[in-house]
């Protein structure tokens, strides 16, 4: 696929803001219009790059459960892959750098998306704080550990704000192994190509209070072993390491 194409998402993209800035200011916006748009929105982007995908593991999510949702992060592709692979509500947490777009970043916000500025410690512990207010209200709140897309398909360095969510909230981990999307659109690149297909392994839950605060280090690295089993970049440099 060409430039013309990321255009395309552009445009997809912004053919939703409007609509949810204008209700969102008249108090008519609701959870289930923006997850209407936001299943609408997934499904454009995937269907005009011709991604097909490939879902395991949609019964480690039990019915009535809400997840602090927590995936490698390759490709912009992610996201609409997320939204149709999971389908339940979900909302991210994006740092502010995504949110640098004035209509795009209104429709984000009323839509319930998570602004995190991590040089802002304080802002930061604020965010979380409204993201487990979400989590309370029966959304499920995705983030990438990472906190960034990996330019190598590699797990990098876990950052550790979600885990204190997960430990503050009690809500469990649902890790989720995305392979392919970056197939699609390379971390930081601007053409996408048509085809790829997108594998995602959703693991089982695991659950924080079986760690505490005093072993968040073996909870995330848990959820990093979880999250990297099924990521064929991972398995290649385990067998490297072994060999």
């Amino acid at each position: 696929m060409t430039v013309r194409h990321l255009g395309h998402a552009a445009a997809v993209s912004l053919s939703i803001c409007l609509p949810t800035v204008v209700q969102a200011a008249f108090g008519r916006l609701t959870p289930e219009i923006c997850d209407e748009r936001l299943d609408t929105w997934s499904r454009k982007i995937l269907s005009r790059a011709r991604v097909t995908l490939e879902v395991f593991g949609r019964e480690n999510m039990p019915p009535g459960e809400t997840f602090v949702i927590m995936s490698n992060h390759q490709s912009f592709y992610d996201i609409p892959v997320l939204f149709q692979a999971l389908k339940r509500r979900v909302r991210m947490v994006a740092k502010k750098e995504l949110y640098v777009i004035p209509l795009w970043s209104h429709a984000m916000r009323a839509a319930g998306f998570v602004e995190i500025d991590r040089a802002n410690r304080q802002q930061a512990i604020q965010s979380l704080k409204g993201a487990e207010a979400a989590l309370a209200a029966g959304t499920n709140i995705w983030i990438a550990p990472e906190g960034t897309r990996s330019n190598t398909g590699r797990l990098g360095p876990f950052k550790k704000g979600g885990f204190q969510m997960a430990l503050a909230t009690g809500a469990s981990i649902l890790p989720v192994s995305i392979d392919g999307s970056r197939n699609a659109l390379l971390a930081r690149g601007y053409r996408v190509h048509n085809d790829a297909h997108v594998r995602v392994t959703i693991s089982r839950p695991i659950d924080p209070k079986a760690y505490g605060p005093s072993r968040r280090e073996e909870l995330m690295q848990a959820v990093r072993e979880a999250i990297g089993q099924h990521l064929p970049q991972e398995r290649d440099a385990a067998r490297e390491t072994r060999n």
